[in-house]
């Protein structure tokens, strides 16, 4: 009788120690303190406006024969957990334009003569590589079985106003699930679907820190939609942070030179013409104007279409 026992106190501590299916997902230090310390409520400064252009997968995951080249399921979900990562800082206005994949397009919607007024810069993606891999160790005593997706996201920041990539980056995230059995004691572990999310996920949180870093570097911008009667009537209101009492100044548009080199039109260094105070703001969404008076400088002889208003 005492064999037994001894054999079974020896093989208790190894069933005790087999564990459940464990999910793990690379832990990315740049995006938590991004949603910690940028809020909608905490930023005071002005929003750009920004447009997801497309997000397409070029890899072979998920597509099939029985999908038309519309129904792209894993570029709108790129396209959905960027503009949420985007959104969530609070420093930016987002537009839908997936169905605007042309930079031209966006740059006539842009225009100071348009009723509505364009994103300053277009966002392109693409999942570049999606896939998953499954491995298992098997002990005397054991099973191990673990499952790991890895995802490499690419993106694009277009300047609508002059179609150059000013910004590009590759971000890749990983997860990965693992399930142990000793004695046949433990949970066994099934195919996963949710762990290819979750590595698309991190791969784009893993862009997001360098993209609004560059997108706040590019200077904001807003247009002169009109003059009368000794005031000047500019795009853009309370939601992207403007209030009665801000001052701008407006520029004037730079001389457009060619460059040799490239064959590309490149703008001169622009020149202050005037200061403008905001004494109305109103408008919703894209009908947002803000009603200012010119408190220096003058915008006398001047055509509408060079000038941009910027903020100090």
């Amino acid at each position: 009788m005492l064999k037994p026992l001894f054999l079974l106190a020896l093989f208790l501590p190894l069933i005790a120690c087999s564990t459940a299916t464990i999910e793990t997902v690379n832990e990315l230090e740049q995006p938590a303190q991004i949603s910690k310390t940028i809020t909608p409520d905490s930023f005071k400064g002005l929003k750009r406006k920004i447009a997801i252009a497309r997000f397409s997968n070029e890899t072979k995951y998920g597509n099939s024969f029985l999908l038309d080249k519309n129904d792209d399921k894993i570029g709108k979900q790129a396209m959905d957990i960027l503009s949420a990562r985007l959104t969530e800082t609070g420093k930016f206005l987002m537009f839908e334009r997936a169905d605007l994949g042309k930079i031209k397009t966006e740059k006539n919607i842009a225009n100071i003569n348009s009723e509505v007024v364009g994103a300053d810069y277009l966002i392109i993606g693409s999942v570049s590589e999606l896939g998953r891999k499954a491995s298992s160790e098997v002990g005397v005593f054991s099973r191990n079985l673990k499952q790991e997706a890895n995802a490499t996201v690419n993106i694009r920041l277009v300047d609508v106003t002059t179609g150059q990539i000013v910004f590009s980056q590759e971000g890749s995230g990983s997860s990965m699930t693992e399930a142990n059995r000793v004695f046949g004691v433990g949970e066994s572990a099934g195919y996963d679907a949710s762990i290819d999310d979750k590595a698309l996920s991190a791969a784009i949180s893993k862009l997001v820190s360098n993209l609004v870093e560059n997108l706040m570097d590019k200077p904001w911008a807003a247009y002169i939609l009109d003059q009368q009667q000794g005031q000047v009537i500019i795009s853009g209101g309370k939601s992207q942070g403007l209030n009665v009492g801000d001052k701008l100044k407006v520029m004037k548009r730079g001389r457009q030179i060619k460059n040799p080199q490239t064959g590309m039109m490149i703008e001169l260094p622009r020149t202050e013409a005037a200061v403008l105070t905001i004494v109305t703001v109103s408008g919703e969404g894209n009908n947002e104007i803000s009603i200012c008076t010119v408190t220096g400088g003058s915008l006398s002889g001047l055509a509408t279409k060079d000038l941009v208003v910027q903020e100090f």
